[in-house]
């Protein structure tokens, strides 16, 4: 395989990965959720849930991906690459992703931009190695939301197709 070849699929791979994070929304889930498994806060005085869930995406152009998340975040997620893949220690290919997530209650959620590393598995298929996905912020419940997610997942370029399994922990502001 060239490595023109190999960062040419490392790019869908990161797009479809990039979105599967970004697809889970719901925050009625992760409420639900933290009421009864909160901890303290990251440095405040709110809550922090557990989360995790699926995300499953179809490439719509060469560097953007759309599609689905379930589980505690579900919704919309769409990632787009940053640039071109670079080619990564031990023959991986990274991707720059910036993640675009919109929950099923119309809540958004604040992505920083994310690194995706992967490594193929033939011309066409390739694994997800290390996709952290830090949170940011976002609207209504999200508003000074932190969070860190991690994922890991499969993206299969004859397919045109990604999915991703995430877990990880959202941290609420206090409200008052």
């Amino acid at each position: 395989m060239t490595i023109r070849k190999l960062l040419s699929a490392g790019s869908v791979l990161w797009s479809a990965a990039v979105i599967l994070v970004l697809a889970s929304g719901s925050q009625k889930s992760a409420v639900a959720y933290a009421a009864s498994h909160s901890q303290p806060g990251h440095g405040n005085d709110g809550h922090c849930v557990l989360v995790g869930g699926t995300v499953m995406t179809n490439f719509i152009s060469p560097d953007t991906t759309l599609g689905t998340a379930t589980g505690d975040l579900r919704g919309a997620v769409s990632a787009s690459l940053l640039g071109a893949p670079q080619p990564g220690p031990g023959g991986t290919v990274v991707f720059h992703v910036q993640h675009h997530w919109v929950t099923e209650s119309g809540d958004t959620l604040t992505i920083d931009p994310a690194v995706a590393t992967t490594t193929p598995v033939s011309q066409t298929l390739f694994a997800v190695v290390t996709y952290p996905v830090h949170i940011s912020g976002g609207t209504g419940k999200f508003e000074d939301a932190t969070g860190d997610v991690t994922n890991i997942g499969e993206v299969d370029l004859s397919k045109n197709a990604t999915v991703f399994r995430y877990s990880g922990q959202v941290c609420f502001a206090e409200r008052h």
